[in-house]
């Protein structure tokens, strides 16, 4: 079992609670695991103390600042997904390498945190990024049988519930966790985009340097994921034109041992056939057993 350190980050005004899973001996390779919108830190936790189990290996998890705000603050709120991905990631990425100095760099991004790496300042000392159902995620390459889906949240139902409650309500976003209405609009603009968050570069969001990643890329995607279709994770490669080699693999819900996968199972216990890939060893899956072991 790994051993577990809990810390706080102060970053810009605000608070990042992390965790970090190791063992006892010397770390080989630290995994930073930036999350997806508006997905609890703590919902990585069973796939990051596996992780942090294994010899040599150490993973680092943590909240966006402001995730899981009540609403009275959630309204006042002016964090976007460009704070996220920006400054909370980058921040994240730099504790890991400063206080791992001799350890291998390897990311692990879910969605949002696979497709924000060229803005981070140690871009060019990662020797992974491993980028989950991550990608481009224009609303018009969502699969024909669930266009319709996104195209009513963006237009209908998001803007909606914004308007009533002051605030993204994460029964309406389908994540479960409410957002600020800056991270909503923003979110809304790269995903109605085919260029993601190019319009934004220079403006609200820093130029990004596309030379300095220059390390692995491999994009893992869900075959039944409509939210960001595998065609669609291919695509982020163009995003990261460096990278000295690519590689792309898309599982079905077989082959990670789940039921489903959607956008999201792909860290859930019942998929953890497909954890070694994701981590990038070549190691046995955990096993699970008792009560949340099909979660």
């Amino acid at each position: 079992m790994a051993g577990e350190e809990r810390f706080e980050e102060t970053v810009a005004g605000g608070t990042i609670a992390a965790r970090l899973f190791a063992g006892d001996g010397p770390v080989a390779r630290i995994h930073v695991l930036h999350g997806a919108v508006g997905v609890p830190r703590d919902f990585y936790a069973p796939f990051a103390q596996w992780l942090g189990s294994l010899p040599g290996e150490a993973c680092l998890i943590y909240g966006y600042r402001g995730l899981g705000d009540p609403p009275e603050r959630l309204r006042r709120s002016t964090i976007t997904l460009g704070d996220w991905g920006v400054v909370d990631q980058d921040h994240m990425l730099g504790w890991a390498a400063s206080n791992f100095p001799r350890a291998e760099l390897r990311v692990i991004g879910h969605s949002l945190g696979g497709f924000m790496t060229m803005f981070h300042a140690d871009a060019g000392r990662i020797h992974t990024l491993t980028a989950v159902c991550s990608g481009p995620a224009w609303w018009r390459r969502t699969p024909r049988a669930h266009r319709h889906k996104a195209w009513l949240f963006w237009y209908v139902l998001g803007p909606l519930a914004n308007r009533l409650r002051g605030y993204s309500d994460g029964r309406i976003n389908g994540i479960g966790a409410d957002l600020p209405i800056a991270a909503f609009e923003q979110w809304k603009r790269w995903c109605t985009n085919p260029d993601l968050h190019r319009p934004d570069w220079g403006g609200v969001l820093p130029e990004p340097d596309l030379s300095a990643f220059t390390g692995r890329l491999r994009l893992i995607a869900a075959a039944d994921d409509w939210i960001i279709a595998p065609d669609v994770v291919r695509d982020l490669a163009r995003f990261y034109p460096a990278a000295r080699e690519v590689t792309f693999r898309s599982f079905t819900p077989a082959e990670a041992g789940a039921p489903a996968l959607g956008h999201f199972g792909l860290f859930r216990r019942r998929a953890s056939r497909a954890w070694p890939a994701i981590a990038g060893l070549a190691v046995s899956p955990p096993r699970f057993d008792g009560p949340g072991a099909a979660g």
